[in-house]
């Protein structure tokens, strides 16, 4: 029964996590390259380093956000409910 309960409140963390990451990126991309958009991979006018850069940057991140909401959801689940959400 809890892992019917807590299945919509994740995606719905998840979602809200990605749009959350996305503008982390897009901050910390414009305070450390002075640029407003990151590269597109398929930009003919950069170079590889340039968009592998912009890549890695953006896995990092998207990768630490979606594990702390994550985290937070299932441990206020935890709190709402007495036990740890099961996948």
């Amino acid at each position: 029964m809890h892992k019917l309960v807590y299945k919509p409140l994740g995606m719905l963390v998840g979602v809200l996590g990605g749009i959350a990451a996305g503008f982390i990126f897009k901050k910390v991309w414009q305070a450390t390259t002075g640029q407003d958009e990151p590269p597109e991979a398929t930009d003919q006018d950069l170079g590889w380093r340039e968009v592998l850069t912009a890549a890695a940057m953006q896995g990092a991140i998207f990768g630490l956000v979606k594990a702390a909401i994550d985290r937070a959801g299932a441990a206020g689940y935890r709190r709402l409910t007495g036990t740890w959400p099961d996948r």
